[in-house]
């Protein structure tokens, strides 16, 4: 790791598609300002991403990257970290991708307390295919497949983490540039599974949880002189509907990391020439 990297380090030479006034610029710029600043470089991060606007990040990340199929960077998130436990390893995606089709994915890499960090870009919509109902997205939430609303209660993704046993739970806002950082940089450094929900508003295609709305309605947790640390208080708050919440909610300060936890250590990317030995003997006997 090195003590001079600069966010701009992790900027590849690849221009963001996204729509002007995006979320995801200011979600992006944050996890790189942190990346940076908890001393990793982009030799020795991996950036999984997932499918839909978010998905992109990848491209636009410079840094050791892989653009996977909907639902599924967690398991590929995880995997990597366990073959080379010794770097930063990053999971992103949007609420489409990671609370839908990855919902299953996601709570298995909760519960397994892999030393990683998860950055969910929520723009409670899908933006990619042009606005349909995400599982975010309020009940009563109008789009051109839902007209009349989904008509089903949005998930709860900080729940669902809590539920699964989370060590660490946090909520951001893309355009709180610093706290933003800040939230992100803590999952980052904290030993075990790092979630962090963000609110990165779509411009073109939900026009009801905007940055004005945001900025309205956010209270900060930190301001509130909220524990992280109270299961209890984390709970009150992750299940209070009347309000929008940013900062850590929950911190496990007791977290032991999978790889610790299973004493996987070792760079398992590290493959020996040859074959193992008495490797064609099993061979032989199945086939």
């Amino acid at each position: 790791m090195s003590s001079d990297v600069r966010f701009t380090d992790f900027k590849s030479d690849k221009q963001p598609t996204w729509c002007p006034g995006c979320g995801d610029f200011g979600t992006m710029n944050g996890m790189m300002k942190a990346l940076a600043e908890t001393g990793n470089d982009p030799d020795n991060t991996f950036v999984v991403a997932g499918i839909g606007c978010s998905g992109k990040i990848g491209t636009y990340m410079h840094s050791y990257a892989l653009h996977g199929v909907h639902g599924r960077a967690l398991p590929v998130a995880t995997g990597v970290k366990m073959a080379r436990p010794d770097i930063e390893v990053m999971a992103a995606g949007g609420d489409g991708d990671g609370y839908s089709i990855g919902a299953g994915h996601f709570v298995h890499a909760v519960r397994r307390n892999v030393d990683m960090s998860y950055v969910v870009m929520d723009n409670r919509i899908y933006g990619l295919t042009k606005g349909q109902a995400s599982p975010t997205s309020r009940s009563d939430f109008e789009t051109s497949t839902t007209p009349e609303g989904p008509k089903q209660p949005p998930v709860n993704p900080l729940a669902l983490a809590l539920a699964s046993g989370a060590s660490f739970i946090a909520q951001s806002f893309a355009s709180d540039a610093l706290r933003h950082q800040e939230i992100v940089q803590k999952a980052i450094e904290h030993d075990g599974f790092g979630f962090v929900n963000v609110f990165s508003p779509c411009v073109t295609f939900n026009d009801v949880d905007t940055y004005d709305y945001f900025r309205d309605s956010l209270v900060d947790l930190e301001e509130e002189g909220h524990d992280p640390n109270d299961y209890e208080a984390a709970k009150e708050v992750i299940l209070d509907n009347d309000k929008e919440y940013q900062g850590v909610m929950y911190r496990d300060e007791n977290s032991v990391p999978y790889h610790e936890q299973h004493g996987v250590t070792e760079n398992m990317a590290e493959i020996p020439d040859g074959a193992p030995e008495d490797a064609m003997d099993l061979v032989r006997e199945f086939y």
